[in-house]
């Protein structure tokens, strides 16, 4: 038996035969735990060279968060450094039904067991306690009927406003710069989930390909930046300052994808880079607002501030603060509209 310390010890377990490494997962795989297990994972590639296979064993665990996806995905990197062959195996229902949400399904082969499931099927309402496309409840807010409530409400009103708004700058966009009037890219939601979050086109219509060119002006590779951007044209900036160009997002948060209040939805490329603890922002939706708009964004300069105010949102939440960002949130738009006359 090979470990990686007292603290690895407490949390997975991980044993040598052969060729073949196994490490047990313990009952919950979240952000401590996802952090001992990469260094239990490391510590066992470097002290056995001649690993040919690494089998990652769920039989006891009923629960994993964001930062257990992350944990899973930063180990599997490690795999593919020592060229080893990479499985899951005993995955319980509820966790396999995290990682099909995170797109791991595909991305490893996993085993799955009768028996665990059996097992996890009881013990649902106290660990993961929702149905439908969320797997567990990774946070408080997941798990509010008011909140999905009030989300689908605001969306139809919002839909609403942009229905009224899309032929006046549907004509402005397309007199502006060619191109299509709405623009799609990928984000990531709750858990990793991939989808395609939708805006009013503010950059020129090739904006995409220009993305690399552009990105290299700027030291801070984690995050885009907009100020300055040659990219964005003159109707953009009007829509971007008054927050117009994200109008579309309401149907993003009627299918459930994101929230009206919530953390920055993040693209993929930021979160390849995430360590095991920032991958917490993923615990709950995200928003078309949040702290990171209230507060300024043009004024958050770092990744590591965007960080820290998307888990203070986590950390305050409830349906009042919502409400209190909501308000915020529209108060910021007016008062930059009137600043501006």
């Amino acid at each position: 038996m090979i470990t990686g310390g007292e603290v690895e010890q407490q949390t997975c377990r991980v044993e040598i035969s052969g060729e073949v490494g196994c490490v047990h997962l313990p009952e919950f795989l979240t952000v401590m735990e996802g952090v001992a297990f990469k260094q239990a994972f490391q510590d066992c590639c470097q002290s056995n060279p001649e690993l040919k296979q690494a089998v990652i064993d769920f039989s006891d665990t009923r629960f994993i968060d964001s930062s257990g996806i992350g944990a899973l995905v930063n180990v599997w990197k490690v795999a593919k450094t020592h060229n080893l062959e990479f499985r899951l195996a005993n995955v319980a229902s509820q966790v396999m039904m995290a990682l099909s949400l995170a797109g791991l399904d595909s991305l490893f082969e996993i085993q799955t067991s009768a028996a665990s499931a059996t097992a996890t099927d009881t013990s649902n309402a106290s660990v993961a306690g929702h149905s439908g496309s969320t797997p567990m409840v990774t946070h408080p807010s997941v798990a509010s009927r008011t909140k999905r409530f009030i989300d689908v409400f605001g969306a139809l009103v919002g839909l609403g406003i942009t229905a009224i708004l899309f032929i006046p700058i549907a004509i402005a966009i397309k007199l502006d710069d060619p191109g299509p009037i709405f623009f799609g890219q990928t984000r990531c939601s709750l858990m990793g989930k991939k989808f395609r979050i939708w805006k009013f086109r503010s950059m020129v219509a090739d904006a995409e390909k220009l993305k690399h060119i552009i990105n290299n002006q700027f030291a801070d590779a984690k995050i885009s930046k907009d100020e300055n951007d040659p990219r964005i044209t003159r109707v953009g900036r009007f829509l971007r300052k008054t927050s117009l160009d994200e109008f579309p997002q309401f149907w993003n948060v009627f299918k459930g994808d994101m929230s009206l209040v919530g953390t920055r939805p993040p693209t993929p490329d930021e979160v390849e880079l995430y360590e095991i603890p920032e991958w917490q922002r993923l615990d709950v939706k995200p928003g078309i607002t949040g702290e990171w708009q209230v507060n300024g964004r043009s004024t958050i300069k770092t990744f590591e501030d965007i960080i820290k105010l998307d888990l203070r949102y986590q950390e305050r939440w409830s349906l009042m603060y919502d409400l209190k960002l909501i308000f915020k949130t529209v108060w910021v738009i007016f008062d930059k509209d009137s600043g501006a006359m």
